[in-house]
């Protein structure tokens, strides 16, 4: 059994931000959670940590109840606030040996830690001295000391540049070979590249929650095609698996069909059948940036 939430509810005064609100997460996967500003995120992984105690449900882990035994949960999981609040002038160890000691252990996994985020060269620097992406490793190290089960990202590669952000990519696909990570972030392609599951909030409620490979295997896809002359939308809709037809503007025309197979063929020979020219036809999935559009428009 990895992480349940039961029924939990939030609200300030009249504002109800979570609304009845489940889910589980399962040992050794990595749980994108995605909504809108407002949806709920903040507030729920707020929950999660213990930081928050005033609001209406359950939640277990392990058989661990949050609320009646918040110190028993909060051991088992790790957790990377949005804003990495960290101490400058703090050198790397300094700051992780004073982290340690805040779990009241006297002897904690420091070297080999800072090892597997890759801080190991790095630990006689101040904190302040190092690039974002580096002081995102110390976060990480900062929340792995214990070695949580679960670990809580929030926003873990924002202000990231290129070469930073895959290498914190990487090492988020490690760590999920051996934890639950459940990652909050407004990149939709990065749940696309690191998780297994997808889960999407809009306004405190679940509207999708899905793998990954699941929404694919369903996944629709669109083509776009420019004719030589204006079609009747009725006619491209007798196209065979074609769902749904849209006129973009003059003679370009988007195609969503009901099956992933390749439909290009089809919208060739309809052009060939109606004596029309086609000066560009292209494929397009519809993807996870799409479908987070159309389950969270207001």
């Amino acid at each position: 059994m990895g992480l349940a939430v039961e029924n939990v509810s939030k609200s300030y005064g009249d504002l109800s931000v979570l609304k009845d609100l489940s889910l589980t997460l399962q040992k050794g996967e990595i749980v994108g959670f995605l909504g809108p500003n407002g949806a709920g995120k903040t507030t729920l992984m707020r929950i999660l940590t213990g930081y928050l105690t005033d609001w209406e449900g359950r939640i277990y882990f392990d058989s661990e109840d949050l609320k009646s035994n918040p110190q028993a949960v909060q051991k088992k999981l790790g957790y990377l606030p949005e804003n990495n609040p960290l101490y400058g002038d703090m050198y790397v160890k300094e700051y992780l040996s004073f982290v340690g000691g805040l779990y009241g252990k006297n002897k904690l996994p420091i070297e080999n830690v800072a090892e597997k985020v890759g801080l190991q060269n790095h630990m006689s620097q101040k904190i302040h001295t190092l690039s974002k992406g580096y002081k995102q490793r110390v976060g990480l190290a900062a929340a792995l000391l214990h070695d949580p089960e679960l670990l809580i990202l929030d926003e873990p590669t924002t202000g990231l540049d290129p070469n930073q952000l895959h290498d914190i990519r990487q090492l988020i696909i490690e760590l999920g070979k051996e934890k639950t990570i459940f990652l909050s972030t407004h990149i939709l392609s990065e749940v696309e590249a690191l998780c297994d599951r997808v889960i999407i909030i809009k306004s405190g409620e679940i509207v999708l929650d899905t793998a990954l490979k699941r929404l694919r295997a369903k996944e629709k896809q669109i083509v776009e095609v420019t004719f030589d002359y204006r079609v009747e939308i009725t006619a491209l809709e007798r196209i065979k698996n074609a769902a749904h037809v849209k006129n973009i503007f003059d003679f370009k025309y988007e195609i969503e069909f009901d099956t992933p197979e390749d439909r290009r063929p089809l919208v060739f020979d309809f052009a060939h059948d109606n004596g029309l020219k086609i000066l560009s036809l292209q494929h397009k999935s519809k993807n996870l940036e799409q479908l987070f559009n159309e389950l969270t428009a207001s």
